[in-house]
């Protein structure tokens, strides 16, 4: 998603972002109005994103960065001075100093995990064998999806920055405004846990495990505190990754010592984020701007959660889709609950597709409404005008599906690509990269979820007249006659009163359903004109034998 930003705004582009009514530019103008204008001093404005290790990185995690990437290219538009960008850093924040609570269902070995309950995700053993611990594996695989998309980022370790010491100076501060920070939190818990309610946790020099007890604050500027810990009394700095804190103290005070301007999260986290923000408050910061958005959904309608790895994987899309349609997807109404499941993407590549064809002829207003056009920006390192785009497939990917379909689900790329010869001059892999992507997605799509499933019904009496009268028809064209000419032909047979279709959906359905054994299909004259008239004819054949 690009790190070069060695470009320059016109003048057209910076007026019309600061108006225009796109998520991401909204959101933009939010930091812009924070400092009216640039940030004091020339500063980059800090936008981060939070992962929390103790599961595998899925789309949920991957959605976030991109969404804040999005903003953050948007802020450097609407913030511009002289047509430069303005300043900005992208902080990845791993909270891997938490305690692990549960084991998650989708890791091996769980029962060597069992036996590190509560201790710090860095200083437990990998499931995996493969890294120093269990939060360095999943920061490797956090760290290589964000770099195969090409994400600008700074990764940092919650666990490195509390042992190298570099929060003591705002661990110090929480412990100075420790009874400001216990009136904000104690009247958000439940009596029962008020009781052992702390704003630091201390891990215990013992058994290694961060400890939900009582803390009593020695000394703020050494940073001891007293605790109990096994029925013994602890006397313990809290500073070289001695103690963490709990989940919403950590978070402002991440926001404090680190300088945070934009952060946007989920909306389990809407609470949380009150209660941070005046926490942040507290210790002398000021809360970031930022957006709650709606959290994804599974094909059961459920929350998509890391421990049970019951979401889309990002190897999963790109099995059965593009890079692009991924982020086409997560573009859209961030604000409101998605389902995300395999159904979802072909109709994502071909949107993208078509966004991206229709931004050469659109005015500033509506490119920039264009999510294309974001992702585009997002991802380019010559020119932030990003005027290009328009660039084409030849096929769209439903029209692709149903080609592959139809060859079944021993079909090789190289049978693909010999089909799109009788519809693209110059078919060849080199000659569409991009198509050559899809071709091996709709591979692996129709293999998975469509041949196993793939039912062609016999026509009905007057579904076969009428195919009898396309098979007549296709019996006397060329080859290479053209697609629209098919598809006319094959509408005025549809509207032929003889056949009795009480409406052209009708004649659709029908084709669909007997010839290619699915509810939906493309245009029938572009899938003809692909498949070829004589393969076209036996399909017909074969539905006229049921």
């Amino acid at each position: 998603m690009g790190k070069s930003r060695a470009i320059m705004f016109d003048d057209a582009l910076i007026a019309a972002a600061r108006v225009s009514k796109a998520w991401p530019f909204q959101e933009a103008m939010k930091i812009a109005h924070r400092f009216r204008g640039p940030k004091p001093g020339g500063a980059p404005v800090v936008f981060e994103t939070g992962y929390g290790p103790s599961g595998l990185p899925h789309i949920g995690t991957f959605q976030e960065v991109l969404r804040t990437t999005l903003v953050r290219r948007a802020y450097e538009i609407v913030a511009s001075e002289g047509g430069a960008p303005a300043p900005t850093r992208l902080v990845a924040f791993s909270d891997d100093m938490d305690g692990l609570r549960k084991v998650p269902d989708n890791v091996p070995n769980k029962a060597m995990l069992t036996e590190y309950l509560g201790k710090p995700l860095t200083r437990i053993p990998d499931p995996f064998g493969t890294h120093e611990s269990f939060a360095h594996h999943n920061n490797a695989r956090l760290k290589d999806f964000l770099d195969q998309f090409g994400f600008d980022y700074e990764f940092v370790s919650a666990s490195d920055r509390y042992n190298a010491g570099a929060f003591d100076e705002a661990l110090r501060q929480v412990l100075r405004k420790y009874d400001a920070i216990q009136a904000i939190m104690l009247p958000t818990l439940r009596e029962e846990r008020r009781k052992t309610y702390s704003p630091v946790l201390p891990v215990s020099p013992t058994s290694g495990i961060v400890l939900q007890v009582p803390v009593e604050v020695v000394d703020a500027e050494a940073g001891l505190v007293r605790f109990e810990d096994g029925g013994q009394m602890i006397e313990q700095s809290i500073f070289g990754g001695q103690a963490k804190l709990q989940w919403k103290v950590d978070w402002a005070m991440r926001w404090y010592a680190l300088g945070v301007d934009y952060e946007m999260c989920g909306k389990d986290l809407t609470d949380s984020v009150t209660q941070s923000g005046r926490i942040v408050e507290v210790l002398g910061g000021r809360k970031p701007e930022g957006m709650i958005y709606e959290l994804f959904l599974d094909a059961n309608g459920e929350k998509i959660s890391k421990s049970k790895g019951n979401g889309l994987s990002i190897e999963d899309w790109l099995t059965y889709g593009s890079e692009e349609s991924l982020g086409h997807y997560l573009y859209a109404n961030p604000k409101s609950a998605k389902q995300l499941s395999v159904n979802v993407i072909p109709r994502s590549v071909d949107e993208y597709w078509q966004f991206r064809a229709a931004i050469p002829a659109q005015e500033w207003d509506k490119r920039l409404g264009n999510p294309a056009w974001h992702l585009l920006h997002a991802a380019d390192n010559d020119s932030g005008n990003v005027k290009g785009g328009g660039d084409t497939l030849p096929v769209t990917y439903g029209l692709l599906l149903n080609l592959v379909s139809v060859l079944g689900a021993e079909a090789t790329a190289a049978q693909v690509w010999a089909y799109l010869g009788n519809y693209i001059p110059d078919a060849s892999p080199e000659a569409w990269p991009a198509l050559d992507v899809l071709v091996g997605t709709a591979l692996a799509y129709n293999r998975d979820f469509v041949a196993p499933t793939l039912n062609r019904r016999a026509p009905l009496g007057n579904e076969a007249a009428a195919l009898r009268d396309l098979d007549a028809y296709l019996a006397e064209i060329a080859e290479d006659t053209p697609a629209e000419d098919i598809q006319n032909m094959v509408y005025e047979i549809g509207k032929n009163e003889a056949h009795a279709f009480a409406s052209l959906r009708d004649w659709f359905r029908a084709l669909y359903e007997t010839l290619l054994g699915s509810e939906q299909g493309p245009r029938m004259g572009s899938f003809i004109a692909l498949y070829g008239v004589a393969n076209t004819r036996r399909l017909i054949a074969e539905a006229l034998q049921r």
